[in-house]
């Protein structure tokens, strides 16, 4: 839900989470590492700038509904284990830049950033060998194949084996680093990924998980949810504003030392009975929560509070 003055999302049953946290009576989940990808592409017909990919999170999602987001989830374990067929910097080398002490957790990361990219946007960043992208994925055969790493039935390195793809690991950068804070049930460490619509590719609306997607310039976006018209969480208000000064998606993928990879956590404090929520470093999302007044029981009978018998229950309630 937003708060009145801008589209940020925020949870109704957080406050209370909160507090029972405070108290002790909330044990935080461990969170799931996950993948988010900001496909970028230059606006055309010399508008300039660049524009993002993003999707809006269905009303029936138990996280985030409603939300716009990016192509994303999380980690397959297998991606961990299996051999997959890779071009770019080593896993070694991206557990460095991720700030994970083991490659195989890195290449999971990766895999899990490329494999929802191609679930959710139709976009695959693979290639037959490591200097070249596959031009076009969007037939039958792919979609079948699409589906099954959906449904799980397909782990990312037999997919890769069975079309003779390498992984492009190069075409990734890395761009921030957000954990759900302690006291949401559905935790995840997400690593945020940048990277250019392959030429000869487009993105298609084939994620189950969202209800509309579009490409839009982030001071657009961030200008809807100022306006209170997009509703976003923190990390994509955050990712998206770290995109403004850039002119073009070359620009981007030219300044990935940039990026400060140090995990964003969001951090929860009572002052009395009112809820403080921050993220540091990210001032504009903090939220002062008061104490809610204790909702009365409602009465046993319409009678007891002079309500006419032959009103409805709810719009007797409603008149109230």
């Amino acid at each position: 839900m937003g708060n009145g003055r801008h589209g940020q999302w925020y949870p109704a049953e957080w406050p209370e989470r909160i507090r029972a946290l405070a108290r002790g009576e909330l044990e935080p989940v461990t969170p799931r590492r996950a993948s988010t990808v900001l496909l970028l592409r230059d606006v055309p017909d010399g508008a300039g700038g660049l524009a993002v990919h993003m999707l809006r999170r269905r009303a029936s999602m138990a996280f985030a509904a409603g939300a716009y987001a990016y192509p994303g989830g999380g980690v397959d374990p297998r991606d961990d284990e299996e051999q997959v067929r890779w071009a770019g910097p080593s896993p070694a080398d991206w557990a460095v830049r991720l700030g994970l002490d083991e490659p195989s957790a890195a290449q999971a990361v990766v895999c899990a950033a490329v494999r929802e990219t191609f679930e959710e946007s139709g976009v695959l960043l693979a290639g037959p060998t490591a200097d070249t992208v596959v031009s076009d994925v969007s037939g039958p055969e792919w979609d079948a194949e699409r589906a099954a790493l959906v449904a799980h039935e397909l782990s990312f390195a037999q997919f890769l084996n069975r079309h003779e793809l390498v992984l492009r690991s190069d075409l990734l950068g890395a761009w921030a680093r957000w954990i759900t804070p302690e006291f949401e049930s559905r935790r995840y460490d997400t690593w945020f990924f940048v990277a250019a619509l392959p030429e000869g590719q487009r993105t298609r609306d084939v994620s189950t998980e969202a209800d509309r997607t579009e490409w839009v310039r982030p001071v657009d976006a961030l200008g809807r949810y100022e306006d209170g018209a997009l509703q976003m969480m923190p990390p994509t208000v955050a990712t998206l504003r770290a995109l403004v000064p850039y002119g073009s998606v070359v620009g981007v993928m030219d300044d990935l030392d940039a990026p400060d990879l140090t995990p964003v956590l969001a951090q929860a404090r009572l002052e009395g009975e009112e809820v403080v929520l921050t993220w540091p470093g990210h001032e504009e999302f903090t939220k002062r929560v008061p104490e809610m007044p204790e909702i009365p029981e409602p009465p046993r009978s319409a009678e007891s509070v002079g309500v006419p018998t032959d009103v409805p229950a709810d719009e007797g309630r409603g008149a109230r």
